[in-house]
């Protein structure tokens, strides 16, 4: 996951904001996560959690 968010900073212009979906995977929310989203550049970054109660709206 984190692999994957770093090169999407990387290869993504500065000025356009990100927005991620993601299902309520442990992994997207791990504490090298939520440690590099913190940092001041990732402002831009938001992450929509899927519901957990929804299956339909779950798509992955």
């Amino acid at each position: 996951m984190l692999a994957l968010c770093k090169w999407i900073d990387l290869h993504t212009p500065t000025h356009l904001d990100i927005h991620v979906v993601l299902d309520n995977l442990s992994a997207h929310k791990s504490q090298p996560v939520g440690k590099w989203l913190a940092h001041p550049r990732r402002e831009r970054w938001d992450l929509h959690f899927t519901p957990t109660s929804s299956r339909g709206a779950n798509l992955v």
